[in-house]
């Protein structure tokens, strides 16, 4: 009798202890907030030559060329031409020089697009810097490691 109580007092430490570690392993995350990555960003600017303004949402961004044409709305489609860097590399994370293959619905695009393209209209070409928190936060996606401070160059092609 002794024997099955020490196994099931073992049993449940064991189970207890790894349920500790699971939690603590794949819990959830905290994004990072625009400020704290602030100087990351400015460093960016700065040491590629970009004028930046500072938006509300924490973002910097420069209007290269504001076009012409109709401002997206959320409900809009859009079609863009676009670079996406990874701030801390500067590699290419993502590409797109052919508008047709786009496409987007601007109500499903990263809060930092959202709020790019509004500043622009149809024609218009933009540069984002992004703190993590407005793109794919602490968790990352794909080939984009979680707290990831992104650049892009967005070409505004045409809004439907």
């Amino acid at each position: 009798m002794k024997k099955i109580l020490l196994l099931l007092s073992l049993s449940v430490a064991v189970i207890s202890f790894q349920g500790c570690i699971k939690g603590a392993v794949s819990g959830p995350c905290t994004d990072k907030t625009p400020a704290s990555e602030l100087p990351v960003m400015q460093a960016y600017a700065s040491t590629n030559g970009y004028s930046m303004s500072a938006h509300p949402s924490g973002m910097l961004y420069q209007v290269v060329n504001a076009g012409t044409g109709a401002i997206p709305l959320p409900t809009s489609k859009v079609f863009v031409k676009y670079t996406g860097r990874l701030v801390s590399s500067n590699a290419i994370f993502d590409q797109q020089t052919n508008p047709s293959l786009t496409g987007f619905m601007v109500s499903q695009l990263i809060p930092a697009w959202q709020l790019g393209l509004e500043l622009i209209a149809k024609g218009g070409t933009i540069r984002l810097i992004v703190p993590s928190s407005l793109a794919y936060g602490c968790s990352g996606y794909g080939a984009i490691p979680g707290d990831a401070v992104l650049f892009f160059e967005i070409e505004l092609v045409d809004v439907q």
